[in-house]
């Protein structure tokens, strides 16, 4: 699982996943946070729409930079371990064990590579539903 400090199990692919699982909750319940936050015309007046809009946006960014660190340590930590592999696979380069040791390790490297491309698809499609419920009340700024 996912620590509070938002760091992940990088030995175990499924545990890697599992722990982007419980850190990307804040954009998979995106939709219902904004239903039960921004409120809508008629109840305007009873809820603070800006200072809503402004908080749950600070959140989502301090998710995504949370998730993007930590994805990039684990995927720091593996090409650490696969260089080293090389190396040893360099020395011995008949060691079958280390053959498939190091291409178990290469294929981490490149799923956990892959969750990259995913955290960009999910961060777009959470900024993009936080502008279209938010933009009247609050606009991020550019970054």
């Amino acid at each position: 699982m996912a620590a509070p400090d938002g760091t992940l199990n990088c030995e175990d692919f499924s545990m890697f996943q599992e722990g982007l699982k419980v850190m990307r909750n804040i954009d998979d319940r995106i939709v219902h946070a904004l239903n039960t936050t921004v409120p809508t015309v008629s109840f305007s007046g009873k809820v603070d729409a800006t200072q809503t809009c402004k908080e749950l946006y600070e959140s989502l960014m301090k998710a995504h930079l949370s998730r993007d660190k930590a994805i990039k340590a684990c995927i720091a930590q593996k090409s650490d371990v696969v260089a080293q592999l090389r190396e040893e696979r360099g020395k011995d380069s008949e060691n079958l064990k280390l053959i498939k040791q190091l291409r178990k390790e290469q294929t981490n490297l490149k799923l956990m590579q892959s969750e990259l491309n995913v955290e960009e698809v999910v961060n777009d499609r959470s900024l993009k539903l936080f502008i279209e419920r938010c933009r009247i009340h609050y606009l991020p700024p550019k970054v």
